[in-house]
């Protein structure tokens, strides 16, 4: 049985499909929820990253210079730019949730899903932010700790 989702991830998805038209995609990219999770701010993803000393202005900066080299190897190689990994982030996130035994999938289960899924935009963003897995999981299971509380 799935679990089932909060309505902060709800927001971060309707949220992310502004910011994919922003950057004029027809698709909601994992770059777009990483964004979405910094801009909703109060979510556990957001909470993990401000812990880590991510700021929304160096999140962004890292995403656009990595849509723009991506852009430019696809003009210099002839190639499209691979498809978004968001069904993988998606089916991941829920998977984190069942793993920490939450009752419904929230940003910060988005958030660990998009470290481990590399290739992706996010996961590189995320990388050169200095973003782990290993301690975003430890912050993740203190921030659920201090809920249960």
């Amino acid at each position: 049985m799935l679990p089932k989702s909060s309505p902060r991830l709800a927001e971060v998805i309707k949220i992310a499909n502004v910011i994919a038209k922003e950057y004029e995609r027809e698709y909601v990219g994992t770059e777009h929820v990483l964004l979405a999770i910094q801009q909703e701010g109060a979510g556990g993803g957001a909470a993990v990253l401000k812990k880590q000393g991510v700021t929304a202005k160096k999140l962004r900066s890292e995403v656009e210079k990595l849509i723009k080299k991506q852009l430019e190897e696809t003009w210099v190689f002839g190639r499209l730019p691979g498809t978004p990994h968001f069904k993988n982030v998606v089916a991941s996130a829920i998977q984190e949730c069942q793993d920490l035994g939450s009752p419904a999938v929230c940003t910060e289960h988005l958030l660990l899903a998009l470290i481990k899924e590399k290739g992706c935009v996010a996961y590189q963003a995320l990388k050169a932010a200095g973003v782990t897995y290993a301690k975003s999981k430890k912050d993740v299971a203190a921030l659920t700790a201090e809920k249960s509380k």
